[in-house]
């Protein structure tokens, strides 16, 4: 009787983000944590007053928000931008055990035996939450940069939007960063694009029964 070949399958690596995505992952981390700096600097007088130069530090935190969401846009522009948009359309679905998979998480149970796919419901939230707060950054922001083309309420209304925001995101931040050192696995598949069989068959069961049916 000849042994199961699905032993020494489980090392082999799985293509799990292509070089679009992860350049687009990492250009995105990169200006986020230059808006978070710079904004930082530009709020808190005592930091202001160590880096010097805030109409420098202003310009920085202006260009760079501006130009958050263009590796994302030309990311997804052409053919090289697949891989992405696929993983956008599974991100934007969610099935019936992401949401059974959100509930455990949130009554801090565990969640290692829900079938989940390339995504969990964690992960699709994160997602979303980071989408929205680039959309309400650059329009927030736009008011704030360019005032005298809106009325009093709506740069007041903006100001306090954005600072709000910028709060809230930053706590996002420290809980991305967090459960990505606490999952080597998944954070190594950012920097390299690939996950072993044994990970996807534990951790995302659902992704990899979609990549041994084939297309």
């Amino acid at each position: 009787m000849r042994p199961s070949p699905e032993p020494s399958r489980k090392g082999e690596q799985l293509k799990r983000f292509d070089r679009t995505e992860r350049l687009a992952h990492w250009l995105t981390a990169a200006f986020f944590i230059a808006l978070i700096l710079t904004g930082a600097a530009l709020y808190v007088p005592a930091v202001i007053g160590l880096v010097g130069r805030r109409g420098l530090v202003e310009r920085i935190h202006v260009d760079v928000g501006l130009a958050l969401p263009v590796p994302l846009l030309v990311s997804l522009a052409g053919s090289w931008g697949k891989g992405l948009r696929a993983d956008l359309r599974r991100i934007n679905r969610w099935i019936p055990s992401d949401r059974q998979w959100l509930r455990r998480a949130l009554h801090r149970q565990p969640t290692g035996d829900v079938p989940v796919g390339k995504f969990n419901a964690g992960q699709k939230l994160n997602a979303a939450i980071t989408g929205g707060v680039m959309i309400v950054m650059l329009m927030t922001g736009s008011v704030m940069h360019w005032p005298y083309y809106w009325p009093l309420s709506w740069r007041t209304g903006a100001t306090f939007m954005h600072d709000v925001v910028a709060i809230l995101f930053v706590v996002v931040v420290i809980g991305h960063i967090g459960m990505a050192v606490s999952h080597p696995a998944a954070l190594r598949s950012m920097l390299t694009g690939k996950v072993s069989r044994a990970w996807a068959k534990r951790h995302a069961p659902l992704w990899l029964e979609d990549l041994e049916a084939g297309p």
